[in-house]
């Protein structure tokens, strides 16, 4: 999230799937306004219902264009402005985060964030003065077992992130690729979207079981004023939180990965409680997750 601003919490429903339809289960949540949801519990229940307040909430009928248009287009604008950003889906495996993020991107009507980005940042550069000069370059990694594997080079499998007062943090001989329109971007994404880490667990037969991160750096220079700016935003596509009892889990390699991706995710919680309560320390060494997010959030 642009640090300009307070971090925003939207939430959006997926609606039930043809599994959940067949097998005649009812939607429990309800959208009471634009920033509220209620859970209905179960009859027998202590407590009938559950609200919760986000920044926003998304019903189940919402478009793909509506959640860009809220979620992304602000943090994109504040990238042009110089300030790195960051946007994440967080959620269960199986509730639409890689939908959120990336859709269907030969239909025009699903894509998702990732691919409407690309498309905004072109339209942009060639809309502005002639007078700037722009250069756009990708990486793309993901963060499985918490290390850190390159997504465009697959031989790189163990990166070390690093820290420069004047360069700040990067990930260290990661892929950077440069691009000159969103067609190039959409084929760097592709690439590495084909090497990402997937499995199948009881709840979702393709489960993402790595945190993937597609970062964009958008680098400006002012030909008259010699000036520049430079910012990233990052994309990223967790991977899906999960109770072992549901997922059929139970050793091995399985069980590492859902006990880093839990770990994972709860220091990402950690830094995000740390930093809309204003603490003097942020936990963000406690996973290479948020140690390589710590410039965006």
């Amino acid at each position: 999230m642009p640090k300009s601003q307070s971090i925003r919490v939207l939430c959006r429903i997926r609606p039930e799937n043809a599994k959940e339809k067949g097998n005649g289960f009812k939607p429990c949540i309800n959208v009471i306004s634009d920033n509220t949801l209620r859970i209905d519990q179960e009859p027998s229940a202590k407590e009938p219902y559950h609200e919760f307040t986000f920044d926003h909430v998304f019903p189940g009928v919402t478009t793909q264009n509506e959640i860009f248009q809220l979620a992304a287009l602000p943090l994109l604008n504040e990238v042009f402005d110089g300030i790195n950003c960051t946007l994440f889906c967080y959620g269960q495996t199986s509730s639409g985060k890689t939908f959120t993020m990336e859709g269907i991107r030969e239909d025009k009507d699903l894509r998702g964030i990732i691919p409407r980005a690309m498309e905004f940042i072109f339209n942009k550069i060639s809309s502005m003065s002639n007078e700037i000069e722009f250069s756009v370059k990708c990486s793309y990694y993901q963060i499985y077992n918490e290390k850190i594997q390159d997504l465009l080079d697959t031989r790189k499998t163990d990166l070390q992130i690093r820290e420069d007062k004047t360069k700040g943090i990067w990930v260290d001989d990661c892929t950077e690729i440069y691009v000159a329109s969103s067609t190039e971007m959409a084929e760097v994404f592709q690439c590495g979207a084909n090497n990402r880490t997937v499995a199948a667990t009881e709840m979702n037969k393709g489960s993402s079981r790595s945190h993937s991160l597609f970062v964009v750096t958008l680098f400006q220079k002012n030909i008259v004023t010699d000036s520049t700016k430079s910012a990233k935003v990052f994309f990223v596509d967790l991977a899906g939180s999960e109770k072992m009892s549901k997922t059929g889990i139970t050793g091995g390699v399985g069980l590492k990965e859902a006990q880093n991706i839990n770990k994972s995710l709860m220091t990402l919680g950690m830094v995000i409680n740390a930093l809309t309560e204003n603490s003097q320390h942020i936990p963000y060494r406690d996973s290479k997750l948020t140690r390589v997010l710590q410039e965006g959030i």
